[in-house]
Order: structure tokens, then sequence, then C-alpha cells
């Protein structure tokens, strides 16, 4: 005759309280026979069918831990490290699709399981599927912090991945250089830059460009990094008076007043990458026209530049947001860390005034140096960042325009958004500058 069930129970909770204390004091075998007693009494109890699995796996009784951790798995298996257990019994006893099975198990519970994850990248390279394993390792990486904050144990792990998945995609890139070169020849002098981009997305050269505003995003515009010079002829009148906007500049530069910090976040709210930039001379600006407004004591200085703004500029008027303008400083030895703007219904303009050696600018997957006299326009709601790595000042002017594929009723409707939201009252005004 069994004995009460709250008996039982009483039993079990006193020999497991008895199991954990003979661990603790280091007598591991005492401990599992405790534990053993306790599945006598109680077969679902979880503690003692994980630690007598566990130790069953420490000793390389492999069947036995098998055994045990699919009972825990029967008995709850709502925890995925319970089926992860069971598929490393499953891999020591040579069951690829017992092992298979129970990580599905494990990644149907939590789909970013960093271990589940690459131990089934491990399986599918030791079956030889190298582009099911790459995948793996791929979503492993997607998931895992950098490798100075993973534990020492998964950090070779890591490590292996993503060597491994590296090698796959060199492997790829090389297969599909060679595969499609007969059909390269066949297209030779076609314009394929959007097929190669294309390849290199795929192959993992480079990165999809995304539009992603921290505001107010405008569907149906493409993303482009940086766009077609001939789409803003009236940029050739910036072009032309490079020197005499750098000279309005200098003369402003020399009275040291007006300038300002870019970054300019108050102590409350999070800094994330401009924490090193915040309120930092090290990026300054002088602001021309600031939301939408021109700053009267700067623009009477740089009558030149202002007159050139106002006639040609197609500004996009969002007031109390846009339109902007400015003479952006970036110090030596200073990076602008990869970030976006707030809205993709316009874009910024570059014209480059001082420029040492040693200057980048990345849109997305693509770098390019300034040169003076050379203007550009970019979508600054794709991700982008800039380095000064020479020992000089750098000094470009900025200034926002309309994107070129919005008509004059969009525009119109945007303009009378944005004073919609101010009516309103509860719209945060977002930070519209460069």
């Amino acid at each position: 005759m069994n004995p009460p069930r709250s008996l039982a129970n009483a039993e079990a909770a006193a020999l497991d309280d008895q199991a954990v204390s003979a661990l603790q004091q280091g007598r591991p075998q005492e401990a599992q026979a405790l534990w053993r007693r306790v599945l006598a009494v109680d077969p679902q109890h979880l503690r003692a069918l994980n630690m007598t699995a566990q130790m069953s796996f420490q000793q390389g009784d492999f069947a036995g831990a098998r055994q045990a951790f699919e009972r825990v798995a029967a008995v709850d298996g709502k925890d995925p490290r319970q089926w992860i257990n069971l598929s490393f019994a499953c891999q020591r006893l040579g069951d690829d699709a017992a092992e298979e099975a129970a990580l599905f198990k494990a990644l149907s519970l939590d789909p970013s399981d960093l271990l589940a994850l690459l131990q089934r990248g491990r399986l599918f390279e030791r079956q030889g599927r190298h582009s099911e394993a790459a995948g793996a390792y791929g979503a492993a990486a997607m998931v895992a912090p950098p490798l100075d904050r993973l534990t020492p144990e998964l950090r070779p792990l890591l490590t292996h991945a993503l060597q491994f998945r590296a090698g796959h995609q060199r492997a790829m890139e090389e297969f599909l250089h060679q595969h499609l070169a007969p059909a390269l020849q066949d297209c030779a002098g076609a314009d394929l830059e959007r097929f190669q981009l294309s390849l290199d997305i795929l192959t993992g050269r480079k990165q999809r460009v995304e539009s992603r505003p921290s505001h107010y995003f405008y569907p149906r515009l493409e993303p482009v990094e940086f766009f077609d010079r001939r789409l803003f002829p009236w940029l050739d009148a910036f072009e032309a008076a490079t020197g005499s906007i750098r000279d309005e500049f200098l003369a402003v530069l020399a009275s040291e007043d007006g300038f300002t910090p870019y970054i300019t976040y108050s102590q409350d709210q999070p800094l994330n990458q401009w924490a090193e930039l915040n309120n930092s001379p090290r990026w300054s600006v002088l602001h021309l026209v600031k939301a939408g407004a021109v700053v009267d004591a700067n623009a009477a200085r740089c009558p030149q530049t202002m007159a050139l703004w106002s006639e040609h500029v197609p500004a996009p008027e969002q007031p109390g947001r846009t339109p902007v303008a400015m003479f952006s400083l970036l110090q030596p030895r200073t990076h602008i860390p990869a970030h976006t703007g707030a809205s993709n219904v316009r874009l910024l303009a570059h014209v480059p005034l001082i420029v040492p050696a040693g200057c980048r600018f990345r849109v997305g997957n693509t770098v390019r140096e300034w040169v003076p006299g050379q203007a550009w326009a970019f979508d600054d709601t794709v991700e982008h960042e800039a380095w000064n790595d020479s020992d000089k000042l750098r000094v470009i002017m900025i200034f926002d325009h309309w994107h070129p594929a919005l008509s004059l009723e969009e525009r119109r409707m945007i303009t009378a958004l944005n004073q919609a939201l101010d009516a309103f009252g509860g719209a945060a005004v977002p930070d519209y500058g460069g």
C-alpha cells in the first residue's frame, strides 16, 4: 500500500534537502544516491531528475543521462535548457535526429537562445550541411553580445561560429564569381551596378541600405546614399562661390563668436553614442538657419553665403524644425559616430570648405572623401558617420533641402502636417540638423 501523497511529498522534500547538503559538503555520490531515493518516492521531482541526469552525464553514463533528461522534459519542458541538456546527451550517443529534435524544441521556446543556436550550427557542420550551419551561426552572431562579455565557455564556440560563417561566405562568393563569369561576359558593357550591389549584399560584403528616420518617415521614397549630382543643378552656384563662402567663414572664425557644440543633450537624457561629443567643442557649428528661423547675428556676418542660400536652395518648410543651414567644424582626431537623421522628406547638402587629408564620410555602404568645391546631396536617414583623422580642422557648410521626388502638393501637405503637429501641442520637436 502506497503512503498518502502528502507523506510522500514530505519524505521527498526531506531527502532532497539531505542531497543538497551532501553535494555542498563535497559528497556527490551520497547526493546522487539520495536523489535516486527521492525519485523512488516522487518520480516527477524536477531537481532530482535534473541532478541525477547531470551526474550521469558527468560520469559518462550518457544513456542514463538521456533517459533522465527525457523525463525532465516530459514532466516540465518549459525551459529551453532542459531540451539543450537532452541534446548534449543525444549528441554523445551519436543520435543526430534526436539531437536535432531536442534543439528544435529548445529554439521553439526561445528562438534567440545563443547556446541552442551554436549547438544547432555544430550539428549541421558535423553533418556537412554547411549552408544550414552558416545560417545557424549567423543567427547566433545576431543575438550574441560582444565576445568580451561572453562566458569563457561560450567564447570559443562563438569565435568558431564567426570564423566558419566568414569562411562559408568567402566560399560562396568565389563559387558565384566563377559560375556567373560567362553570364557577365555576355553582358559586358551593360550597367550592372545594381546587380553587383545585390550580390555584395547577398554575400555579406555590404549591408542593405535602409531609411531609418528618427521621427517622420515618408513611404515610397527610395533610400539613396549619395544622390546623382545632376538632380541638383543649383549646387553649381555654391561650388562656384566656395572661395567666398570660405572667406566669410574664416572672418567669423577669427572672431571666435557664435560657435556652439553641435550635440547638446541635457544630463537627464540618455546619451548613447553621443556621450563623448555631448557639449564638446570637438564637433561645433555656427548656425545660420536653425529650426526654420534665420539666426540673425550669425547670418549678418555671412551676407554672400546667405544670399546664395536664399536664392537657390529649395528649403523644406517645416516651421520649428526646418530649414537648417550651418558651418560644421570637426576638430582633429575626432569621429562622429554612426547615426540617422529625423526625416526622409529632406536631404542634406555638403559644401566642403576646408578639408585636410584624412577626412572621410560614410553613408550606408559608401565611403567618400570631401573635396573643397565639390558638393553632394545625401539621405541622412541612412546610417552615416564622419572621421577627421588629420591634425587640422575640417569645415563644411551643411544645409537641408526638399527630397526631389516629392511633388509640390506633397511638400505643401508636409508643411501643413508640421503646422498641425505644432497646433496640437503634444508633438516633440526633433533635432533636424546634420
